[in-house]
């Protein structure tokens, strides 16, 4: 586990502060690929996009990429 650190540590949430939790799961690469471009490219996404507009702290999100290693 080097290298990892737990969450609530990650985050360091005060207590002004709501922690928000998603996920997204695509169906393959291509498909994620392909909704990742609509993303870039929808109209209503452009403010977020400009410097200074991003509605949360950037250096304070995580993200990962996961593999499923069982299925039901």
């Amino acid at each position: 586990m080097k290298d990892q650190v737990p969450f609530p540590r990650l985050i360091d949430a005060k207590s002004n502060e709501t922690v928000i939790f998603s996920w997204i799961v695509f169906a393959s690469r291509e498909h994620r690929d392909a909704v990742n471009k609509k993303v870039i490219n929808d109209p209503r996404l452009r403010k977020m996009m400009e410097e200074g507009a991003m509605p949360f702290d950037l250096e304070r999100m995580a993200y990962g990429g996961f593999r499923s290693i069982v299925e039901a």
